[in-house]
């Protein structure tokens, strides 16, 4: 069953939202820290050419930290920050999300929801829908053993 397209004036999708809600150069900080996989602020300084100073970045840094995108060690007197979590690992996490918010959003009747994720992985490629016939059998399989 076809289901109509439309756009929400203003809505962006939830990997959008989530960058956006970052700011500029907590956007390129965290590049960076996905670049190097492990850093300190004053690398970070010095890949962003040193248009930030030092106590700028370490505010940056702490900032992604209390948000939940880095964890950080102690080295000595200053800390070394790792990614939490890798872009890929934070764009699946998202689309969890919003899957799970859509099937629990429809209370009533899911098969609209699953109708779409379908028709959407239709839409961009056969082998895709291959694919998520393979997960499903997979995933029922997995549930058969466990009872």
């Amino acid at each position: 069953m076809p289901f109509p397209k439309f756009t929400i004036r203003g809505f962006k999708a939830p990997r959008e939202a989530v960058i956006a809600s970052l700011g500029t150069l907590e956007r390129k900080t965290l590049e960076e820290v996905w670049r190097r996989k492990e850093t300190n602020v004053r690398d970070v300084v010095e890949a962003l050419n040193d248009s930030f100073a030092y106590t700028t970045i370490m505010t940056t840094l702490d900032r992604l930290y209390k948000k939940g995108y880095l964890d950080r060690r102690k080295d000595g007197r200053a800390f070394v920050y790792k990614p939490l979590m890798s872009r890929e690992e934070l764009h699946v996490g998202l689309a969890g999300d919003v899957i799970v918010s859509l099937i629990d959003g429809a209370t009533k009747n899911v098969e609209p929801v699953l109708a779409c994720i379908v028709d959407a992985v239709s839409d961009r490629d056969r082998e895709l829908l291959d694919e998520l016939e393979r997960l499903v059998k997979e995933k029922k399989a997995s549930l058969d053993n466990l009872k």
